[in-house]
Parts: C-alpha cells; sequence; structure tokens
C-alpha cells in the first residue's frame, strides 16, 4: 500500500470515527429522574412475557440501555392468584412516587394521583425509555393498546376469564386487559391508560389487530 492511499484510508477512518462520535452525542439521554416509560419494544412473542419475572427484567433491560438502570424497576402488570400464591396488583408492584417521563415531566404524583383524574398521563407524557412518542389512535400502525391486566384502580381486573393472558405465560388463546396511553378510542373505559378493554387475543398477531403492540408500562419502584 503506497503512502497517498494509506493517508486516505486513515483519513477516511477518522472520518468514520467522527461521524460516530456525532451521532452518538446526539442521541437523546434521559433526565436522571426518570422513573416512568412505556417500553419502546415488546418482547416480541406476544402477551407471553415470561411471567412478571420476565416483564421485569425486559423493563430493567431497557432502562439499563439508556443509562437508568441503577434503579429497580417494575412493569405496571397485574397477575392472578397461582400455585398457591394469592393475586398480585399493579398498583402495588411500583414504589410510592414521584414519577417522571424521559423528560423528566411529573406524570403522577403517587399511587392514588396516578391512578385518578389528576394524574398527567397521555399520548405525549408516556413517552418511551428512549423518548419516543408512540403510536396511537389515527397512527399508523395504531400501538395504544398497553398490557396491564388491570382495573381502574391498578388492582387486578376481573371477568368472565382471566384477563392476563394466563399471568404473561401464554401466546395464543385468551385474553389480556389493556389501557390506552393516549387516552383515546373505543372500549368500556375509552379514556383509560390502564383499563379501556380486553385483547382480541394473547399473540401478537391478536394484540396487533385490536390496536397493540405488547408494550407495557414500567416504574422504577426505587
Amino acid at each position: 500500500m503506497n503512502r497517498t492511499i494509506a493517508l486516505g484510508v486513515v483519513a477516511s477512518a477518522a472520518l468514520a470515527a467522527a461521524a460516530f462520535g456525532v451521532h452518538a452525542q446526539d442521541k437523546p439521554k434521559p433526565d436522571p429522574k426518570m422513573s416512568f416509560f412505556i417500553t419502546s419494544e415488546g418482547v416480541g412473542d406476544g402477551a407471553n412475557l415470561g411471567g412478571l419475572a420476565g416483564a421485569d427484567k425486559h423493563c430493567q433491560m431497557l432502562a439499563a440501555r439508556v443509562g437508568a438502570g441503577k434503579k429497580t424497576w417494575r412493569a405496571y402488570l397485574s397477575a392472578d392468584a397461582a400455585g398457591g400464591k394469592p393475586a398480585i396488583n399493579a398498583r402495588d408492584r411500583i414504589g410510592r412516587g414521584p414519577w417522571y417521563n424521559f423528560k423528566g415531566e411529573m406524570v403522577a404524583r403517587d399511587v392514588a394521583d396516578l391512578h385518578s383524574d389528576t394524574n398527567k398521563l397521555g399520548k405525549q407524557t408516556s413517552l418511551t425509555d428512549a423518548g419516543a412518542v408512540v403510536n396511537g389512535r389515527g397512527d399508523t400502525p395504531n400501538q395504544h393498546d398497553i398490557l396491564t391486566g388491570s382495573a381502574l384502580d391498578g388492582t387486578l381486573a376481573t371477568g368472565a376469564s382471566n384477563l392476563t393472558c394466563a399471568n404473561w405465560t401464554a401466546n395464543g388463546e385468551g385474553a389480556a386487559q389493556v389501557g390506552h396511553h393516549d387516552r383515546t378510542g373505543g372500549g368500556a373505559n375509552p379514556t383509560s391508560w390502564n383499563s379501556a378493554h380486553p385483547s382480541r387475543g394473547c399473540s401478537q398477531a391478536n394484540l396487533a389487530a385490536s390496536g397493540g403492540a405488547g408494550k407495557f408500562y414500567c416504574f422504577a419502584a426505587k
């Protein structure tokens, strides 16, 4: 390799490194107070999240990816009684608050505020771990169905059938109670962030058919 070619290779490598550095610097970082987000991506297997433990692990992984992994993250999901263990309510898993989104905006002061009409949850404030706005009603595709398995007050949703997709281990038949992060749309409680209606099933295709993508809420419990 002659000197001219060698210098060209070095220069190209330097330019590529500089460009990479610029892009890395341009990537937004969450506010240090961030303690709430919607998962930027689901697990990818419908409502089979690997149970509550798998969902918590997914929250922790996404938080760590943006530099917020030192906090203890929990998925906002309820679960039915099973294996001799009592039912689990989503509201009891997430700590006391207050909770802040990616931008550092407070979305709820405490558990009572979170489950009241005074919370600040909505399409523009319920951001992902990457700081993005999640598609809602009117967007393509609509992904406003967020898995919760919960009633309006954050306790386990109950009905004629299990509403947690077999405690977040099923990806076929069944249903999961979902909320609307944009607080619009149909269902029994169309403006509810955590309890709008049951999904059409538990598979990835079922969730997409009713306006979801297998995403869920994550809160920093401490």
